[in-house]
């Protein structure tokens, strides 16, 4: 284990225990989160250490790694996901993309890049999973890398750069948007969507609340963390929108790891989710999780 001590945000050294939770999906082992005293950024401490944090993703039940169809619980997920996957795809058109060329960071099985080449998008993805990476270069014939190829990438040749539930992944957040800015077109558009600290099921679930899911989530950010987090890169926010779907699935989650029953699991997603989009109407920060857009400053 690593322990932290600088925040990885603000780069001060005073920090509140806020929560210690369970990794529920491969080790059981419980975890600890703490809080910056100074920008509030919250973030697992102590850490697994680089090399050893990919065992920890090596589970039948991570399913953006394994693409699984087992149990009704993955169906279904995959089935929320190819509708959003055509979402994100039409989206993509509203972007300044001249060159079209597409960069997805942590693609896992490469359904989404699959689905950008179809519309005629140049895809490029990175997946530091190995299992993952050669899924989508069997399944699809997409050009996927592992992490560390992002610094061999040219400068300013990426119309978009998508992050979908990435960054709460990644150890070293400002060395990562400092190559991400630098392989950015001038006009580029950066998507990142993360899990929102501040969400209302979070208080409702507390340390069983799924999108914790430590420690693979090394960094828990709340709307106010990532503008700063960018602001600091000279990155401006754009706009910020809720992802509608994340609520049903993570309270679903929720319920799981409190040992609820299927049946109830499912009420309690279906609940929680309606009640956090409505809520999400009044102030998007409410959201389970956020979409920033994100550009150069002007």
């Amino acid at each position: 284990m690593e322990t932290i001590s600088n925040c990885p945000i603000c780069n001060k050294n005073l920090f509140t225990p806020f929560i210690t939770c369970t990794d529920y999906t491969v080790s059981q082992k419980d975890f600890q989160i703490v809080t910056c005293n100074e920008c509030s950024f919250k973030f697992t401490n102590p850490k697994p250490t680089n090399e050893d944090l990919g065992s920890y993703y090596k589970s039948n039940d991570y399913i953006s790694h394994t693409n699984s169809d087992k149990g009704w619980f993955n169906k279904l997920y995959k089935t929320v996901r190819n509708y959003t996957i055509d979402k994100k795809v039409k989206a993509l058109s509203k972007y300044n993309a001249p060159s079209k060329t597409l960069l997805d960071i942590g693609c896992g099985t490469g359904e989404f890049l699959n689905a950008a080449k179809i519309k005629q998008w140049h895809v490029t993805g990175l997946e530091p999973g190995v299992d993952a990476r050669n899924l989508a270069i069997k399944n699809y014939g997409l050009h996927v890398f592992d992490i560390d190829h992002l610094a061999k990438l040219k400068p300013q040749s990426f119309d978009v750069i998508t992050m979908w539930h990435v960054l709460e992944h990644i150890p070293n957040l400002h060395e990562t948007i400092k190559q991400l800015k630098q392989i950015l077109a001038p006009n580029g558009t950066l998507i990142v969507a993360v899990p929102n600290s501040n969400a209302i099921e979070a208080k409702n679930f507390g340390r069983f609340w799924a999108a914790y899911d430590v420690p693979r989530h090394l960094n828990h950010f709340s709307a106010k963390n990532v503008i700063n987090l960018l602001k600091i890169n000279n990155l401006d926010v754009c706009s910020t929108k809720p992802m509608i779907f994340d609520p049903f699935y993570i309270a679903m989650l929720s319920a799981k790891y409190q040992n609820k029953s299927p049946f109830f699991g499912l009420v309690l997603g279906i609940y929680h989710g309606l009640r956090t989009n409505v809520f999400s109407l009044i102030n998007v920060q409410h959201a389970s999780s956020l979409v920033y857009t994100i550009r150069h400053k002007k």
